[in-house]
């Protein structure tokens, strides 16, 4: 097979390499390539090949390069040469499973005796392969160059060696001009520029001697780990779990009262990011990915008002707060695993020294979900409770894994992910939890209720009782039961959270409830029977002395009205200095009215120490709070990082419509097997398409669709009636429909090639 081209060889090849080969390379099916002539010329583009090698792990890769120092892009070269080349450090049996790595992708095809590399290859490759120069006509006799280097003075010798091991450019400057003028005129240099000189392919070859490859396959680096044990590990990821949607919802809350502007630029502002962490008790970076993935959840959004955007809670949100902890955990998590996103940049400068914020533009990385799960993966390749000491360590694992992949900002990436997964507890420890492995594997299979029961297990069993202690905090053992949280949410203020919440009941909090709606027996009575310990006295007497004081002064809507049967207390209230703001005048002894609004009316009262109460028409206590901004949730876009993955079946059809359009552009345009819709006409096209459908046989066609592209179709006629071919494509699987009049040719398969 000496000179055998890459259209031949894929020619020889059967249809299950052809599949594999579309499999690992998705971009060549993309559009589908009418024949092997297309297909062949995909596969040695260089974009193509540059993607091909992305996968590939460094001993690939190395056996790669030494193609590249063999020649091999333009002349075979044997396995046996690649082999001298490394010597030891390439084992047997991983370069022959390097080379089947290669040819399954068509980077390299022949046998191992004849190996050829696609020259698109050269360009993949650094521009010194191996930390090697550009080959040279005057040193290409080997015997030759062995005796001009045993013949190399000392001083040449020395200038020789100190470019040997790469890279092989060097500076030429005085006093050792002589010396490189002399390995220059016998061949030894190469002269690049005035100043600079080049050691040839070959002197770098020889004078490393045996296996001069053999530093490009370093073994893959140690990997550090820890055992803190699966319990451990998920019970300190329950906890983080909780403290996750405790920051979201206080996050939506906040934001539904008073929503941060959207920048003229898109995004959140430093000073709202900075205020919104300050609240929240977290950095800037880890408020920064919370509020990533609130967007990404949907549960978040731009309103795009006319006069000025402002990040505002959706609908969803509330659908989200009503669920239990492991579907909202759910939610977030998914977010986060598919988010096109970095939020590891927030706060970092670009280019042109500008803040990259939260929420802007400049953060979407369409391959960030891709990169997120190599680090991920790696995790599951660990057993259940053992993680990683470092993630730089890690990171260097994943470099020898794929070298090509991950840009400038690879490593910093792997940091980025493991941070983020421990902050929303997939990830604890260093070690992957029992719910974010099965999280990844729900990403892959669709299905939620593993991962679901998962963090069931792991979260502790939510309790319903408080401990009241004497200084009138409520110390909850445990999380507490989603109604019994509300409550205490209601009558006492969060002072500490964490595997034991801290609520603090003070006088404000007690008015709160009492503006709810809540009277002071069922203050007692909830503190009574919530409570595993006795109530305090102390906490008796407040919730009386402030019920005493609460309601004494009843506010409604005239447009809003103050009512008290203390005519002194309403006197009270008109000799405060602040009463002219609140526009109060007097109806009856104990009736004020004024043309505030309610709620604003109370505010003030408040603000100046009384304790009104608003009222419904009936006279019953109503509850005024605002409940937050909300606006419709918006549909999220999916993003795709990679092209979308074939299932056999339409590996096969796209193999088999290949086959067929290298079958046809063979075929000579004759018989009635073949028509051609230019030369022949319409009408026989007509007839060998009516002729398919009866006798159920496939037809190879060429096709032009509405914006003018040409494509070629494989199709199981199904009816050809009024213009338009109906007939199941094989390669979309689907019933589809042809205009006949954009038909261009048509050839019935033989029953050998329909059956493939």
């Amino acid at each position: 097979m000496a000179g055998t081209s890459l259209l031949d060889w894929l020619r020889a090849q059967d249809d299950a390499t052809l599949a594999t080969l579309l499999r690992l390379r998705p971009d060549l099916g993309v559009p589908p390539p009418s024949d092997l002539t297309v297909l062949a010329t995909r596969a040695g583009v260089r974009a193509s090949v540059n993607r091909a090698c992305e996968d590939l792990e460094t001993p690939t890769l190395a056996v790669l390069e030494a193609l590249v120092v063999a020649g091999a892009e333009a002349e075979p070269t044997g396995a046996a040469r690649i082999a001298e080349l490394f010597g030891s450090s390439m084992p047997k049996r991983r370069l022959s499973a390097a080379l089947g790595l290669l040819r399954e992708r068509a980077l390299v095809w022949g046998g191992d005796e004849e190996l050829r590399l696609v020259p698109a290859a050269l360009e993949v490759v650094s521009r010194y392969p191996g930390g090697l120069g550009r080959p040279a006509e005057s040193v290409s006799d080997p015997a030759k160059l062995r005796e001009l280097l045993a013949d190399t003075p000392a001083d040449e010798q020395r200038v020789l060696e100190a470019l040997v091991a790469g890279p092989p450019i060097g500076r030429s400057q005085e006093p050792g001009a002589r010396v490189i003028q002399r390995l220059i005129s016998r061949g030894l240099l190469l002269r690049v520029d005035p100043s600079t000189v080049e050691l040839p392919r070959q002197v770098g070859l020889e004078l490393r001697g045996a296996a001069p490859l053999r530093s490009l396959v370093p073994a893959e680096p140690k990997l550090a780990t820890t055992r803190p044990g699966a319990e451990r590990v998920d019970g300190t990821a329950a906890g983080a779990v909780l403290e996750l949607l405790r920051h979201a919802e206080t996050l939506i809350e906040a934001w539904g009262h008073e929503p941060p502007p959207v920048l003229r630029s898109g995004g959140l502002g430093v000073r709202d990011l900075r205020r919104a962490a300050r609240d929240l008790g977290l950095t800037e970076p880890q408020t920064g990915l919370l509020v990533e993935v609130l967007a990404a959840a949907g549960l978040i959004a731009d309103s795009e008002a006319a006069g000025g955007g402002e990040w505002v809670p959706t609908t969803q949100a509330d659908l989200w707060a009503a669920g239990g902890p492991e579907q909202r955990w759910l939610a977030l998590a998914r977010a986060w695993l598919e988010l096109p996103r970095l939020p590891g940049l927030i706060g970092q400068r670009d280019d042109g020294d500008k803040v990259l914020g939260a929420l802007s533009e400049e953060l979407r990385r369409p391959l960030a979900p891709r990169d997120r799960r190599r680090v991920l993966n790696t995790l599951t390749e660990l057993p259940e409770g053992e993680g990683v000491v470092d993630p730089e360590a890690l990171a260097a694992v994943l470099t020898w894994r794929a070298p090509r992949r991950g840009g400038r900002m690879r490593d910093a990436q792997v940091t980025w992910t493991v941070d983020e997964a421990t902050l929303l507890g997939l990830v604890a420890l260093g070690a992957l939890t029992g719910p974010g492995r099965a999280l990844l594997r729900s990403a892959d299979t669709g299905d939620t209720a593993p991962v679901l029961s998962a963090l069931r297990q792991a979260l502790p069993e939510p309790v319903d009782h408080v401990l009241l202690q004497a200084d009138l905090t409520a110390v909850a053992p445990g999380p507490l039961r989603a109604d019994v949280a509300e409550e205490m949410a209601l009558v006492a203020d969060v002072e500490s959270s964490g595997a034991a919440s801290v609520y603090r009941i003070t006088e404000a909090s007690l008015l709160r409830a009492l503006d709810a709606g809540r009277a002071p027996t069922e203050l007692h009575q909830l503190f009574a029977t919530r409570s595993a310990t006795p109530v305090p006295q102390g906490l008796t007497y407040l919730i009386d002395d402030v019920a005493r004081r609460h309601g004494r002064v009843r506010g409604g809507t005239a447009r809003s009205f103050l009512r008290a049967d203390d005519e002194v207390l309403l006197t009270e209230v008109l000799a405060h200095p602040g009463s002219d703001d609140w526009e109060l005048r007097q109806i009856a002894p104990t009736v004020l009215i004024s043309e505030l609004p309610l709620a604003q009316l109370l505010d003030g009262l408040r603000a100046a120490g009384f304790s009104p109460a608003a009222e419904a028409g009936d006279g019953t206590v109503v509850d005024l709070r605002p409940r937050g901004r909300r606006i419709s949730a918006k549909p999220r876009a999916a993003a795709r990082a990679d092209l979308p993955a074939l299932d056999e079946n339409r590996l096969s059809a796209l193999v088999a419509s290949i086959r067929a359009g290298e079958r046809a552009a063979t075929m000579r345009p004759t018989g009635p097997a073949h028509t051609d819709a230019d030369t022949n006409g319409a009408g026989n096209t007509l007839e060998l398409l009516r002729g398919a459908a009866r006798e159920r046989r496939s037809v190879w066609i060429g096709y032009v669709n509405s914006l003018g592209v040409a494509s070629r179709r494989i199709v199981e006629p199904v009816s050809v009636a009024g213009g338009v071919l109906e007939g199941y494509d094989r390669l979309q699987g689907d019933l589809r429909r042809f205009m006949l009049h954009r038909i261009t040719s048509a050839v019935v398969m033989d029953p050998e090639t329909e059956a493939h």
